[in-house]
């Protein structure tokens, strides 16, 4: 008898909001549902969440999505979950949840310098990846160090959507996409590595590490209480699942090697697909996700979450506008770019050139506008992401287009600046949710309902639109991100001379 399973769920987990969208074969979107959950700062630089929580608003995504689509939950394939990068989401040893701490902690800062210092080279020889204060071996070695009675009842060491993966089909597993990313496995081999361990104070830790899969394998089934909380069929495979970033850019489209994905959304993210991880010490980390399948990434939080500040805190105010996004580009629209015009820098949450970093605009004048101002903090993010684009350029890693995804894809005018300012043509998917895609992606691969994920992501993704360079705009762009730069090395001290004064 056929196979007459028509639909996969994709679970997309980020650092508050928590979705579930059903997708057809041909990756339509036949229904989304998503919760904003809380998060917790019980101390400066602290920042967790409450793993029930997560759990409880799963479940619920879940059983509204499959309610909305009106489906049977049989005709379901498969399941696949992304989530966020590296934080530490802690199980006791009866399996229960001890902690959970977001990518977005700080409190390990001190230990990531100290590492970094002592010990930088030699990490980054294994897992290509430097020390860093949200990364997950870093936490758990300051939990360790700073909390040991938490460290003693540890049992399970997860990240964000291996818990989910966890309530749903009570294994405990990991996978070499998210474990990679966090740098807790060899590269390239990914696998596990006692004397990588070691470098960061964990050689006892070893145990704690859960079963390490490759993200389409299967993790496991729903259990029967699963399906009673979320509405699924019982026995329905759910696969390893996917380091968010890598599950956006394959539902963006992006699957072959020498392609690349860039996501305007909270965090700048910058990546390239190749047979081999690129080895440079300039290069913020690389993921891998399949045999000959690894992604160079170049990453920091100074994209499109600068723009949700302006829009909250200046546009939103009030409630003056229903279409807060779209007032703001028409009032770039009404701009023609001068050499004049103002700067921007994205630094409101940092930088990874250095955390004391702040934003700031530059060079503004009486005749300027709201138009102008906006106009720079679109320029700001935009250089950004070409400087990161640089670093992967410099160590090698180079592309001829990119697809473009994440809430600045959404904007009429972000993505031909994109095109303008890096010179090769960017298009924009047509999915929304990315992530949520990347993960049914992976799912169909795993249950068999693909072949591989070249068919995969042929049948279930396709672009909106592309956008090609306007060679006139390129001196502009050349000239102003040039100033750009300067103007950052000209802040550095005045930057630091603020951090040292905090009182």
């Amino acid at each position: 008898m056929a196979d007459t399973k028509k639909y996969l769920l994709g679970l997309d987990a980020g650092n508050t909001v928590i979705k579930a969208v059903l997708f057809d074969l041909q990756g339509r979107q036949i229904a989304v549902h998503a919760l904003d959950g809380q998060s917790s700062t019980p101390q400066p630089g602290h920042v967790e969440r409450d793993l029930n929580e997560l759990w409880d608003n799963a479940k619920l995504v879940i059983r509204l999505c499959l309610e909305a689509a009106s489906v049977s939950p049989a005709d379901v394939a498969a399941i696949g979950c992304a989530g966020h990068g590296n934080g530490l989401y802690l199980l006791d040893r009866q399996n229960e949840p001890l902690v959970g701490i977001q990518s977005l902690d700080t409190r390990a800062a001190d230990l990531a310098d100290t590492l970094r210092a002592a010990r930088g080279e030699e990490l980054h020889a294994l897992c290509l990846q430097e020390p860093w204060p949200s990364q997950t071996p870093v936490l758990l070695a300051w939990i360790k160090k700073n909390r040991p009675d938490l460290y003693r009842r540890a049992g399970t060491v997860l990240l964000c959507k291996d818990f989910i993966t966890f309530k749903l089909t009570g294994q405990r597993v990991s996978e070499i996409s998210d474990m990679s990313g966090c740098g807790l496995i060899r590269m390239p081999d990914c696998v596990y590595d006692d004397s990588l361990l070691a470098l960061y104070d964990l050689s006892d830790a070893r145990e704690l590490l859960p079963r390490l899969l490759h993200p389409s394998d299967v993790a496991g089934k729903i259990t029967a209480e699963a399906s009673k909380l979320t509405g699924l069929a019982e026995g329905t495979p759910v696969i390893g699942g996917y380091f968010d970033v890598i599950a956006s850019a394959l539902g963006s489209g992006v699957v072959h090697s020498g392609e690349a994905s860039i996501i305007a959304g909270t965090w700048s993210i910058n990546q390239v697909l190749s047979q081999d991880p690129v080895v440079d010490r300039n290069v913020f980390m690389a993921s891998g996700f399949a045999p000959g399948r690894f992604v160079n990434i170049e990453a920091s939080a100074t994209s499109a979450a600068n723009l949700e500040w302006y829009v909250r805190e200046f546009v939103e105010r009030g409630g003056h506008h229903d279409d807060p996004f779209g007032y703001c580009n028409a009032r770039i629209a009404e701009v023609t770019p001068a050499a004049d015009d103002p700067f921007f820098h994205p630094f409101l949450y940092g930088s990874g050139q250095g955390a004391d970093f702040r934003a700031g605009f530059y060079g503004v004048a009486g005749w300027h506008g709201e138009g102008h101002l906006l106009r720079a903090l679109f320029e700001g993010v935009l250089f950004e992401h070409r400087r990161h684009v640089e670093a992967l350029q410099t160590a090698g890693v180079g592309f001829e287009r990119a697809i473009l995804s994440g809430g600045g894809a959404r904007s009429p005018v972000w993505p031909q600046m994109f095109a303008d300012c890096l010179g090769v043509p960017i298009s924009v998917a047509t999915a929304r949710e990315t992530g949520a895609l990347g993960a049914a992606i992976g799912a169909g691969v795993g249950a068999g309902v693909f072949p591989s994920y070249e068919d995969a992501v042929g049948a279930m993704t396709s672009v909106r639109q592309t956008y090609r360079p306007d060679t006139s705009m390129k001196s502009h762009y050349d000239k102003r991100y040039r100033t750009y730069i300067r103007l950052v090395e000209a802040m550095r001290s005045v930057w630091n001379d603020m951090a040292t004064k905090k009182s």
